[in-house]
């Protein structure tokens, strides 16, 4: 099986064509090797860090004291600050979630994680920062896989809330 047979990418590709964002799934590009971080993301692309969308899944809790899954797409040049990520989503308790969390709510692996192609629809954000860059360019559901995008089709795509997603020192950096 190829990566772009991989399942999730499939799954992925369908979500955007379907979505109609045809564009962004004629665009799955499959990279030589595994990215899994922003940097190598925008290495293997070359184009700046802060214009890949990383696709961040943390455990926090709903009002009526439920787990859930908060995904947030935030831009590669700097880190999401839970803090925001709580007061943006309405959510509590923002915090890392492991490796098991994640493949359970996205069915997908980390540094792979795609905007779309869940299980289940999650509660998503979506960093401002990424307004700066022409294109963005986020995971397809595969470490190794990757698709364009804008910023409002990111938004779009997932029905997320846009914000800034960065502590209040890191924001001069996107």
């Amino acid at each position: 099986m190829s990566t772009l047979d991989h399942p999730a990418v499939a799954e992925v590709t369908a979500v955007l064509a379907g979505a109609g964002q045809q564009s962004a799934a004629d665009g799955v590009r499959m990279l030589p090797a595994e990215v899994r971080t922003a940097a190598q993301a925008a290495e293997a692309l070359g184009v700046p860090v802060g214009a890949i969308a990383n696709s961040l899944v943390f455990r926090a809790r709903t009002a009526d004291g439920a787990d859930t899954a908060l995904l947030a797409l935030t831009s590669g040049a700097h880190r999401a600050d839970p803090d925001r990520l709580a007061g943006l989503s309405g959510l509590t308790d923002v915090g890392k979630a492991d490796a098991a969390f994640v493949r359970e709510h996205t069915g997908q692996a980390i540094g792979g994680v795609a905007p779309v192609g869940h299980p289940a629809k999650l509660v998503t954000l979506v960093d401002t920062a990424l307004r700066a860059y022409e294109v963005v360019w986020a995971a397809a559901g595969h470490p190794k896989s990757v698709f364009p995008t804008t910023f409002d089709g990111l938004v779009r795509l997932t029905g997320g809330t846009a914000g800034r997603l960065a502590a209040e020192a890191e924001d001069d950096r996107s």
